[in-house]
């Protein structure tokens, strides 16, 4: 029942407060040594990169991914990933759409840093590894273990800057919950398959914008914004409404490129066919902009940019968005 742990640094792994303030500096096997519960889990443990989540690119995460399916593929029963929480709804959405395995892929972090008085890492890593091997985690796809939950990397959000209670699901609710130190599974959702390997120079040159609407908003910033690059994803208004001189900007953008229309809101779903005046989630559809659906700008960019570095056209975007969204 061997766990594979990969490290990538972050405040979880931060250490050396002063002056100069906390740096990421702990290891692997520092960060399990400082875990009583883990005494008896066998680990295989890998520091990879002892960087912020902010430095972390596309590239860093696939490799990771590879990594962890080769140790599933050795005998691992499932794979941890620590890291800062900045990136993490990102990152762990990212590696859902291409893990092939059964066997879990859990993320986790901390928000207190080990130098503070109740660091919250040491529980947020146990937390993970449990999942990691519960057969009740398998089919789930990627997780996210933190504060004795357990949430789909689907629909994980960072919805709070320095609380330890900061990943929550607004659009379904945790998963399930580590209690006592039993991983108690509640919901099921239903998991997609992965999408195609995508290759990794085209992956770097393909680029996505993203918008997010605001009031009174220059419609001069969206040609800026898009210029050179291959897709754009808009955070429109509640339930995706934009200004109505927006509308023909973003029509003619969305004749030239794929341009996803999300909520700026933080949960619920955009609409379809509820309001008509210019601007509306209706219209801007009729103009060409593929629905978002359920998914937040951040994890909709993602989406959007391994689709077009796969070489994914318009027709094929819409359907991945209907299906993920």
């Amino acid at each position: 029942m061997t766990v594979a742990l990969f490290t990538l640094g972050g405040t979880i792994a931060m250490a050396g407060a002063g002056a100069g303030g906390v740096v990421a500096r702990l290891t692997g096997a520092d960060l399990t040594t400082a875990v009583p519960g883990l005494a008896g889990v066998p680990l295989d443990v890998r520091d990879v990169e002892a960087v912020p989540s902010a430095a972390l690119a596309y590239r860093q995460i696939l490799d990771l991914v590879d990594a962890a399916a080769g140790a599933v593929a050795g005998g691992a029963t499932g794979a941890v990933v620590t890291q800062g929480t900045d990136t993490l709804e990102e990152t762990a959405w990212l590696a859902d759409l291409v893990w092939p395995h059964a066997a879990p892929l859990v993320f986790t972090g901390a928000m207190r840093n080990p130098t503070l008085a109740g660091p919250d890492g040491p529980a947020n890593l146990l937390a993970a590894v449990r999942v990691a091997a519960a057969p009740a985690a398998r089919d789930l796809g990627v997780l996210v273990a933190f504060a004795d939950e357990v949430h789909a990397a689907r629909f994980v959000r960072k919805t709070h800057s320095t609380s330890t209670g900061t990943f929550v699901s607004p659009n379904a609710g945790p998963l399930g919950h580590v209690v006592e130190g039993r991983v108690r599974v509640l919901t099921r959702p239903p998991r997609h398959a992965p999408l195609p390997a995508v290759d990794r120079e085209r992956l770097a040159a393909t680029r996505v914008a993203l918008h997010t609407v605001t009031l009174d908003d220059d419609v001069a910033l969206l040609d800026a914004v898009a210029a050179g690059r291959d897709g754009l994803v808009v955070a429109g208004f509640g339930v995706g409404h934009v200004p109505p001189v927006f509308a023909p900007a973003l029509g003619a953008l969305a004749g030239r490129m794929p341009v996803v229309l999300t909520s700026r809101t933080g949960a619920g779903s955009v609409l379809r066919d509820t309001y008509g005046a210019v601007g509306s989630e209706r219209d801007l559809r009729r103009r060409g902009l593929v629905d978002g659906g359920l998914l937040d700008p951040y994890k909709a960019k993602v989406l959007l940019r391994l689709l077009l570095a796969a070489g994914a056209d318009r027709a094929a975007v819409a359907e991945a968005f209907a299906r993920h969204g």
